[in-house]
């Protein structure tokens, strides 16, 4: 790794800002904010099993699935973190059913926050990486009132800053204002995140991928035909290509951030719309990936360009070196016209 900068997350935010002689130095406040929720987690995740925090809560969220303790532990954290500093005009959270209003005491701000408390949280108990998105957009209702949904459900186009924070070997606070991609690593020894990964750029192509083959069965023609073609030996095209799939899009897209490779969650005959939130998971990894030079469709049209219709909606996404996005799109358009021509033959 080349040798960087010692550098705080407050300092090159600061230093980010510094920038544009327009801005307020708000947005680095909510950074900071933010990075300060993360470290909590962060200690929270590590001593999981000592804190008698594992295991279900009992209830049930939005999306009918049960939730463990720790996710509402971050939920809870993020919001007590996110909810006083006057940088926010309202909040949203995968956890919760509808808009999550800031409380009447404390001053309003122009800025929306959309998060995933813990990404992964199924893989809690087996002590795999896990991990915090967040998204974050301008309000464009009047300021002078709180925050409505139609603050946050903007395209992903819109957003101003979007990153995540992977708990795991070590805990890596990775973000994206539009100018670069940056990573900061957690030293526990002094509680700061130093900067440790300098405007990452996610290569061209590469040799990995990432999906969940147990669904194949049920998956769209060309996606099955692209899957087959990376399986295959051919030394001309550099394949066969190598599986790698945690099962925690935030661990299975900072691989891919860091290595190059897509990672892909379909639609199927089960799940015509997917299983990912549009909101909480696809649009901030967009952001990033994009920032880093990769690519993110819903196999047919660009992530960040999707007009939401709701907060939890879902969709498919095919995220990650533009080369490798650009040829699953390939193979699933292939088939839909093949797919065209048999049914008129028919007709």
């Amino acid at each position: 790794m080349p040798k960087v900068r010692f550098m705080t997350l407050a300092r090159h935010i600061i230093e980010g800002e510094k920038k544009h002689p327009e801005a307020t130095g708000e947005l680095s406040k909510l950074l900071s904010d933010l990075s300060l929720a993360a470290k909590a987690i962060s200690l929270e995740v590590n001593k999981a099993g000592l804190a008698d925090i594992l295991g279900f809560t009992g209830n049930s969220n939005v999306h009918g699935e049960q939730v463990k303790k720790l996710d509402m532990f971050a939920h809870d954290l993020i919001f007590r973190a996110m909810d006083h500093g006057g940088h926010l005009c309202v909040m949203a959270s995968e956890e919760e059913e509808d808009i999550i209003h800031i409380p009447s005491q404390h001053k309003l701000g122009k800025y929306v926050l959309l998060f995933d408390p813990l990404d992964g949280s199924s893989n809690i108990d087996a002590n795999i990486s896990i991990g915090t998105i967040f998204s974050i957009y301008r309000r464009i209702t009047p300021e002078d009132k709180p925050g409505t949904l139609e603050d946050c459900l903007q395209q992903g186009i819109n957003q101003v800053a979007a990153g995540y924070i992977v708990y795991g070997s070590s805990t890596i606070f990775v973000y994206s204002a539009g100018e670069g991609v940056h990573g900061f690593t957690l030293d526990p020894s002094f509680g700061e995140f130093l900067l440790s990964h300098e405007y990452i750029k996610i290569p061209k192509k590469s040799k990995i991928y990432s999906i969940n083959e147990g669904n194949y069965l049920y998956w769209h023609p060309g996606l099955k035909k692209y899957i087959k073609y990376l399986q295959e030996e051919d030394a001309k095209t550099d394949r066969p290509y190598s599986s790698r799939y945690v099962g925690s899009m935030v661990a299975d897209i900072h691989r891919s951030l860091l290595y190059g490779g897509i990672f892909m969650y379909p639609s199927d005959y089960r799940h015509p719309q997917g299983k990912l939130r549009l909101m909480y998971e696809c649009n901030p990894m967009s952001f990033i990936i994009e920032a880093a030079g990769g690519m993110a469709t819903n196999g047919k049209q660009r992530i960040l360009e999707i007009q939401p219709k709701s907060l939890h909606e879902k969709t498919p996404i095919f995220i990650g070196s533009e080369e490798d996005v650009k040829m699953v799109g390939e193979f699933m358009a292939k088939e839909e016209v093949n797919s065209e021509i048999y049914l008129s033959s028919k007709s």
